[in-house]
């Protein structure tokens, strides 16, 4: 609720300190005296977008501070928290201007930004006149009207779930169908390479095997000769028989020689031992020299066709195993991708009808709530004399998204008979004032705490038609805050607290002021409003009349 504004050197007010209080304030004043600068003052705290002269004549800047009370469940205290700013029962806003443009925003002392204002302003304020694109009048919020009037928020929610839920399962099955795709336009290649791997099978370190072995084999027949040679040197025709024989003559003559031939004889029986490991490997290496050429054969070309297939696929010959493991993997994937494909297909298919039911379910709802919105206007535009004119809430098809499938609009239709149309193109200046006062009424019955402001809302009524608005005003009012900025003396003498706006001139130097008037000026004023600039007793007897109302 907004508690007080303060203005300094503001268009022509030079300092302007107002206290609001709940209910019904009323600011009257002649055409001209200021009482649009008020709201444009306080759409500039509240960081609304607006005329960019708002300095004062004369003054290096202007500024305007506003304070509201917030209550313990009140929307600002998120929007405070979301921002870092310091929370309180109290919110403080201060903005500055200066001659050359520039803006600069305080919230309970903290610099903010105009974007942070503005989200504050749209949990504080709203603002209704025939100019109020962004109220009521916005073709584009009325659907979210609407859902808050028929309270269905689950109904909302329940779409907006299925929506993502819907998104969701498309977008899974779009990449699934991508990467299928993909695989499929290799499948030629993909089978042809895994086959080429299957046939050929390598395996890891095989390829430095296979080189280690074909080397092996093409110096074999070089060195197997001479090994041959060695082997018969060493043999039972050469070294082998020729250390046998002195063994024996030395082991004859060992049994007169003392002992002198002990250690001889030991070394030489180690030597024939040494001598027939070495002529034990000798024969195993001829062995293993011994080759068939279709092996070396065989060996080369499993070798140049392992290193062939690597280079085919640029890896390395160890790395072939690992990649044909990597393709038999595409494959499979290609392979069960249909399966892939129809599950995905039917989780989509199931989102896609649960999305339906719960827009269907939204859909339903909102056209129950318009018909109950219809009637409940209805009824209010009786007392605004409007009871020829007929208020109808039309539902559309558009394309399906998060919040449903439907477009709602505000229509009207102010002579019978006559097509509805929007509310703001069918309706005159006064008609319009008064669709948006009995549809707000319907809007707010079961809201408490809101901060209402009507420009001249009443423009173009007067007499009973213009009694009847102040009452809906007075409605309005009850457990909140209205602001009225009126020129009709019927609704200024409904309201609980009454303000005068008046320009003066002082050595040439116009200003604005703001008085709040007691009682006896208070008749002055309506009685001022009823007859001119000419008050007459019978002029204050009818405006002591209206506030006895």
């Amino acid at each position: 609720m907004l508690r007080g504004l303060d203005i300094s050197d503001m268009l022509i007010i030079d300092r302007l300190e107002l206290a609001f209080q709940p209910g019904l304030n009323v600011l009257t004043g002649e055409t001209g005296a200021g009482k649009s600068i008020l709201l444009d003052s306080l759409g500039f705290v509240l960081g609304w977008r607006g005329r960019a002269d708002l300095v004062r004549k004369g003054a290096s800047q202007g500024e305007v501070t506003a304070w509201f009370d917030l209550g313990a469940g009140h929307p600002a205290r998120a929007v405070l928290e979301e921002a870092g700013l310091p929370v309180s029962d109290e919110l403080i806003l201060r903005r500055v201007n200066t001659l050359d443009g520039r803006k600069t925003a305080w919230v309970n002392d903290r610099r903010c930004s105009g974007d942070v204002l503005r989200q504050l302003s749209a949990t504080l304020v709203e603002l209704h006149g025939q100019h109020d694109d962004r109220g009521l009048l916005d073709q584009k919020g009325h659907r979210a009207i609407l859902d808050d009037f028929g309270g269905l928020d689950t109904r909302k929610a329940a779409t907006r779930r299925a929506w993502t839920e819907k998104g969701r399962a498309a977008k899974t099955l779009a990449a699934a169908e991508a990467a299928i795709a993909v695989i499929r336009e290799e499948e030629e290649f993909l089978r042809h390479a895994v086959a080429e791997l299957d046939a050929l099978s390598p395996e890891a370190g095989e390829e430095a095997a296979l080189d280690a072995q074909r080397r092996l084999m093409q110096g074999a027949e070089k060195i197997r000769s001479d090994v041959i040679r060695a082997h018969e040197l060493l043999g039972h025709q050469g070294a082998e028989a020729a250390m046998g024989e002195a063994l024996r003559w030395l082991e004859g003559a060992a049994t007169h020689a003392e002992g002198r031939l002990e250690a001889p004889l030991a070394a030489l029986s180690r030597a024939m031992v040494e001598l027939d490991e070495a002529a034990g490997g000798i024969t195993a290496a001829i062995d293993d020299l011994s080759f068939n050429p279709a092996e070396l054969e065989e060996a080369e070309e499993r070798l140049f066709a392992i290193r062939a297939l690597a280079r085919k696929h640029d890896v390395l010959p160890d790395e072939l195993a690992g990649f044909g493991d990597t393709l038999r993997a595409r494959l499979a994937a290609l392979d069960a991708g249909d399966v892939e494909l129809a599950g995905l297909r039917k989780a989509l298919g199931d989102a896609e009808a649960k999305y339906d039911a719960a827009a269907a379910a939204l859909s339903e709802g909102r056209r129950k709530a318009a018909k109950s919105l219809d009637r409940a206007v209805g009824k209010e535009l009786a007392p605004l004399r409007m009871e020829r004119a007929v208020f109808e809430t039309i539902i559309t098809d558009e394309t399906p998204g998060p919040d449903g499938w439907d477009k709602v609009a505000f229509c009207v239709a102010t002579n019978p008979g006559a097509p509805a149309g929007p509310i703001n193109r069918i309706a005159s200046g006064g008609e319009l004032s008064r669709f948006l006062l009995a549809l707000k009424v319907c809007l707010t019955r079961d809201q408490d705490g809101l901060t209402m402001i009507f420009d001249e809302i009443d423009r173009g009524v007067g007499g009973a038609t213009a009694d009847a608005v102040g009452r809906r005003l007075s409605d309005l009012a009850r457990g909140g805050q209205v602001l009225v900025v009126t020129h009709s003396p019927q609704v200024a003498a409904l309201g609980a607290h009454h303000w005068r706006v008046e320009k003066q001139v002082h050595a040439g130097m116009t200003t604005s002021t703001v008085t709040a008037l007691p009682g006896a000026d208070r008749v002055d004023e309506i009685a001022r409003m009823l007859s001119g600039d000419t008050i007459t007793e019978e002029a204050r007897g009818a405006a002591r009349a209206l506030l006895a109302g």
